[in-house]
């Protein structure tokens, strides 16, 4: 059973594509902060809006604009309860760190 998450956090999918390794450890400290990986590039995270504009405007600091790319994918809660994981590895939103 999944537990309800307060409306004042929104469920957040970061995916990334970063070529430099220097800056792709920035970036995932940045996430590993705020998130929990779920993937090589992936991350999910529960965050306030204003926690998720200071990831992005961190982020934004970090990266090349030129050749880096990252997708933040804003879903309500309820289509956080509608997600299927195969095998079944869903974070309960307690074990994601909501900052």
């Amino acid at each position: 059973m999944v537990k309800k998450v307060t409306a004042r956090k929104r469920f957040v999918v970061v995916a990334y594509d970063i070529a430099d390794e220097k800056r792709r450890n920035r970036v995932v400290k940045i996430l590993e902060a705020g998130g929990v990986r779920i993937n090589y590039s992936v991350f999910e995270c529960f965050l306030t809006e204003s926690r998720l504009a200071k990831l992005q405007e961190q982020i934004a600091d970090v990266i090349e604009k030129q050749s880096d790319t990252v997708v933040y994918y804003l879903l309500c809660v309820n289509c956080y309860t509608k997600i299927v994981y195969q095998p079944d590895r869903r974070h309960p939103p307690e074990t994601v760190r909501m900052v």
